[in-house]
């Protein structure tokens, strides 16, 4: 889907975002002595599409550097990031999946959340497109014609945001996929695109970690996309410090003032240019978006 459509997708489904935001337009604060001194680490539970994009190669040497501050990265599946931000370790999150992230909120596990960015999802499959798929526009009757085709659809079975909106795209279908085409493989992004490859397989995919895989090569096609339910919004959440001491919720607000700063916002929106003429992410924080109002 090209970068007109994903910013129109935005108006479409974007959520209204939660309290706490950095005031459009300003700079991040300023590390303090305490928490922000060099040789300080933060905990940073994230999804494998930022990880596998090659995004926060890109971008987190700029917090490093200015902050002082080591993130330590633990890139899994949605699902494990907000269970490791409830259970307290993690001190602030980076995910996708909005429903997810405002039942974390409202449950008190988060003490503040802020919108990042956004992309899409794309349904992959091989060129021969055994289940006809192509250009098909509704993402829910293209999984119904897998599903009726029995051609191999590797899901990735592991809670993540990806998961989560395959099973929305499925309960829209109107169907839980079984049976043997059905392969779920409890794995990451990178690692299913993998197995997607070797089997011939269909699968959803986040665009960015698609375009990312392309550059080592792959079989599989883009096949679906620019259907809204596959918009694809990711938004960044501090762990309530209550869950101990240990947790350095001013080094997490720090790392989110940051994250949605003007100047991080541009560097989400220059990654992938070079390379694929689009950015693979569009910066989507409140203090980014009032610099496009003319």
């Amino acid at each position: 889907m090209k970068t007109k459509l994903l910013i129109l997708l935005v108006f479409v489904a974007k959520m209204t975002a939660c309290t706490g935001r950095l005031s459009p337009g300003a700079d991040p604060v300023e590390p303090s002595t305490g928490e922000g001194a060099d040789g300080a680490q933060i905990i940073l539970a994230t999804t494998t599409s930022t990880e596998n994009s090659g995004l926060l190669a890109h971008i987190l040497p700029d917090f490093e550097t200015k902050f002082g501050v080591t993130a330590e990265v633990v890139a899994v599946g949605t699902g494990q990031a907000l269970r490791l931000g409830e259970s307290g370790d993690a001190d602030v999150l980076l995910v996708h999946a909005r429903a997810r992230e405002d039942a974390f909120m409202e449950a008190g596990h988060g003490s503040r959340r802020e919108d990042v960015m956004y992309n899409d999802f794309v349904i992959l499959g091989p060129p021969q497109d055994p289940a006809g798929i192509r250009s098909q526009g509704e993402a829910a009757r293209a999984f119904q014609m897998i599903a009726e085709s029995e051609v191999p659809f590797v899901s990735r079975g592991d809670d993540s945001g990806t998961h989560t909106k395959e099973k929305a795209i499925w309960a829209a279908a109107d169907l839980g996929p079984s049976g043997d085409w059905y392969i779920s493989a409890g794995q990451g992004m990178g690692a299913v695109l993998t197995m997607a490859d070797e089997e011939l397989a269909y699968t959803l995919s986040d665009r960015a970690t698609y375009l990312a895989r392309t550059t080592e090569g792959t079989d599989l096609e883009i096949l679906a996309e620019g259907d809204p339910i596959l918009f694809n919004p990711y938004g960044v959440m501090a762990v309530n410090p209550g869950k101990g001491e240990h947790i350095k919720s001013e080094l997490a607000n720090q790392f989110i003032d940051w994250l949605i700063s003007v100047p991080t916002q541009e560097l989400i929106g220059q990654y992938g240019v070079e390379e694929f003429g689009s950015p693979l992410f569009i910066p989507d924080s409140e203090a980014w978006l009032a610099t496009q109002i003319e």
